[in-house]
């Protein structure tokens, strides 16, 4: 099976919103036989001391194991990868929620977080068609916001990055500990970490994170996440797609 060109292994950093990104780090799950994703197939077969034999042969079960109602979910945690993303707090506040990932951030205690913030755009403001039932609730009032409204929104919190950035940078030159300096750290500010687990739990955090419900900005990340999965398991995320639809 031939990977289409756009869908060839991605070594580059995916960039996601304004200054974010997803790389990839490395994978696993060659297994014995040494080829991507055998090692899901000599998984299923260890209880009968059987090895992969070829795609030719072990495409049917993989289709099996991945189909099946409930599917046989366990042999596809002997595949998985290695990560790195940059992306805002906000953002791996709701990553984080996914426990069965392995998580090492950068640390605002040891170096200072660099002066890379999100702001989102107008369109992505105005996304929700200008009505915003959050705020509604809020109020007790329907709240309708226009483009100037948003445009107004963008350069109110880009003025607030930069006042924040005055105060931090003040409180460290004044000898400020880098871990309380940080106490006004917007969620907006960008950070970076590493996050690592099986494929099985990649495919559970695509299928939360890429669903509509989900918020935009994860949603972005999810693809981007999902490009490097199709790229190193291509049959495993052929299956995973044609369930979804």
């Amino acid at each position: 099976m031939s990977l289409p060109e756009h869908l060839l292994p991605y070594t580059e950093p995916i960039p996601v919103l304004d200054h974010g990104f997803v790389r990839l780090v490395e994978t696993w799950g060659k297994g014995d036989a040494g080829e991507p994703e055998a090692g899901i197939i000599e998984a299923a077969r260890q209880s009968t001391q059987g090895s992969f034999r070829g795609w030719e042969k072990d495409e049917k079960l993989l289709s099996f194991l991945f189909c099946n109602k409930p599917p046989h979910a366990t042999p596809f945690e002997f595949a998985g990868m290695v990560i790195e993303v940059r992306a805002p707090i906000f953002v791996f506040r709701e990553w984080h929620r996914h426990r069965q990932q392995s998580y090492n951030e950068m640390s605002a205690r040891y170096a200072p977080l660099p002066d890379v913030n999100y702001v989102p755009t107008v369109e992505r403001i105005m996304m929700s068609g200008g009505k915003n039932k959050q705020a509604g609730a809020v109020t007790g009032t329907e709240v309708n916001l226009d483009v100037e409204g948003a445009e107004k929104f963008r350069s109110e919190l880009i003025e607030t990055y930069g006042f924040f950035q005055e105060d931090y940078e003040s409180a460290l030159a004044m000898g400020i500990p880098k871990e309380l300096a940080r106490c006004g750290m917007p969620v907006g500010r960008y950070s970076q970490m590493r996050a690592s687990t099986n494929l099985r739990n990649w495919l559970g955090f695509l299928t939360l994170r890429m669903d509509p419900g989900a918020q935009w900005e994860i949603q972005k990340y999810a693809e981007a996440v999902a490009y490097i999965c199709r790229s190193q398991f291509p049959r495993v995320m052929e299956l995973f797609d044609a369930s979804r639809n």
